[in-house]
């Protein structure tokens, strides 16, 4: 079995892992808590969340599979090398349990505070309903050959495609609402720490084994870091260039309908002395 060379890159990569899993771990919440605090969860895109669910859960079946099955490992070494160490670190996957979970928590809230119009739209439905039906297949396949490592890196596959695409919807919603109200900002900057330790912690590894089999071997892991930081920056742009006016306006005025339904003497009071324009 692999080893590490030198204990204070070991240590590093440790670090970087766990604030990866950290940063990325807290970038769900300030979504969850935005929706909470509006009571609504109209700008953000079900599209996204539907995929998102769908990444982050064939992330979780690689992750686990390739950390936890001796017979993956065995497959891994086959294929990598003896003296490959293998790309999964625990943080990988405590963060998919972790991603798992608070995206199915976002998808309730779906369910509990206004949406306005909003649904998944048939494409999104599809692509999902594809993907899961395209992990079904492989199963299918691998199962009479024992080809698990090909199969888990089938889903690691699918992560990559659904991070891809996962943000589209979100990009385009914004674009076409000329706005980000609705869609945390918050989660865009933690997401984007996350990405760039991602691949510091595979460079770290990588530095030590004097190898890069850990990019060839998890191009998921690496194609999720930048998929992830290429989006993040985009959000970026929307929120602090493109719709930053729009999105102050939308706010104070949101804000104001928000004060005077909780303050119905207030509401009652602006309608009888309306404000000079």
């Amino acid at each position: 079995m692999a080893s590490w060379h030198s204990s204070a890159l070991a240590v590093i990569y440790q670090i970087l892992g766990w604030f990866a899993f950290t940063v990325w771990s807290i970038s769900f919440y300030p979504q969850v808590l935005l929706n909470f605090r509006r009571k609504s969860v109209v700008g953000l895109n079900f599209d996204f969340l539907l995929l998102n669910f769908t990444k982050h859960s064939s992330y979780l079946i690689y992750n686990a599979a390739v950390f936890f099955s001796p017979v993956v490992q065995r497959q891994y070494h086959d294929k990598y090398g003896a003296d490959e160490m293998i790309p999964v670190a625990p943080n990988d996957i405590a963060f998919s349990i972790h991603a798992v979970l608070l995206t199915g928590f976002t998808i309730l809230q779906v369910f509990l505070y206004e949406r306005g119009g909003q649904r998944v739209s048939k494409a999104g439905a599809l692509v999902s309903l594809g993907a899961w039906l395209a992990g079904l297949i492989c199963l299918i396949v691998a199962f009479p050959s024992g080809r698990w490592l090909w199969l888990v890196q089938v889903f690691n596959i699918i992560q990559l495609v659904m991070t891809a695409i996962k943000y589209i919807p979100q990009a385009w919603m914004n674009f076409r609402r000329k706005s980000t109200v609705g869609w945390s900002i918050g989660n865009i900057l933690l997401d984007l720490s996350g990405g760039i330790a991602n691949i510091l912690q595979m460079a770290v590894q990588s530095i030590d084994q004097h190898s890069t089999e850990n990019f060839s071997g998890n191009v998921g892991k690496l194609g999720l870091s930048l998929e992830s930081i290429a989006f993040d920056i985009l959000f970026v742009f929307q929120h602090y260039f493109l719709y930053y006016e729009a999105d102050k306006v939308e706010e104070v005025a949101a804000n104001t309908y928000e004060a005077l339904e909780n303050d119905p003497e207030q509401a009652k009071t602006s309608e009888e002395h309306p404000k000079n324009p």
